[in-house]
């Protein structure tokens, strides 16, 4: 068969039942997950909610941890799809950067889905490690690549690379010059710790209200959080320089 013929070639029946079924305990689990925590997820309770053995649904995800990684993914894509279209079709505003619109859509998305943001950002479960380089990290970057390119949209290279920062120690920006690109390694070193001092105190905010802690603020706790990445956008930004 010519290569193009495979490329385009219509999944099987049995390949369709898989990804059905696949998408069936994702969705099992995700709902346990919503009503029980993330702790409390275990494949048993996955197999009880769908009417399956959990040998049958060893097929599917043959240990915790692979169907754990699955979930981390899959929350990681839904919450970079909300970022994209948020930003996408975003009305053009000056008063209303696109950055801020991508870290308002991250807010929502985390107050809407807590139990899925407590998996993602909350504490780590115990016997889980993610695996290095797998799906959970090529997921996690496709955020980190939405507000890389919103905060520096419209500057350079050479503006960003002279952005007034403390000085780095020489292994530091060794090191972050090593980073993958696409992801943090598109930026010159100087770009990237901004970019992570910012991210920081914007998800520290949404952590702070997914967990409880700033309930005492009820109707204002929205205005807060714009308040405070405009600012930290605005601080940012200042410490670049104007092209010449």
């Amino acid at each position: 068969m010519p290569a193009e013929e495979r490329v385009t070639a219509r999944p099987t029946l049995r390949e369709r039942r898989r990804a059905a079924a696949t998408q069936e305990i994702l969705d099992a689990a995700e709902r346990h997950i919503d009503e029980n925590g993330p702790a409390a997820l275990s494949l048993r309770a996955v197999a009880r909610d769908l009417g399956m053995t959990v040998q049958a649904l060893y097929h599917y995800f043959p240990s915790w941890a692979e169907l754990v990684t699955a979930l981390i993914a899959k929350a990681y894509g839904d919450l970079a799809d909300a970022l994209q279209t948020a930003v996408d079709t975003a009305a053009e505003d000056p008063d209303l950067p696109r950055v801020l619109v991508a870290a308002e859509e991250y807010r929502r998305w985390a107050v809407t889905h807590p139990e899925r943001f407590k998996l993602l950002y909350g504490t780590p479960l115990r016997q889980y490690a993610a695996p290095a380089g797998g799906p959970t990290s090529l997921a996690m970057r496709r955020i980190s690549e939405i507000f890389q390119r919103e905060m520096f949209d419209g500057f350079t290279r050479a503006q960003l690379e002279a952005a007034d920062t403390p000085p780095l120690s020489p292994s530091l920006r060794a090191d972050l010059e090593q980073l993958p690109a696409p992801g943090l390694g598109a930026v010159p070193p100087p770009a990237t710790t901004l970019l992570l001092s910012a991210w920081g105190h914007l998800h520290g905010l949404v952590v702070l209200e997914v967990f409880g802690h700033t309930s005492f603020l009820g109707e204002h706790r929205a205005e807060i959080f714009r308040r405070g990445v405009r600012n930290l956008v605005e601080d940012l930004h200042r410490r670049i320089p104007v092209a010449e």
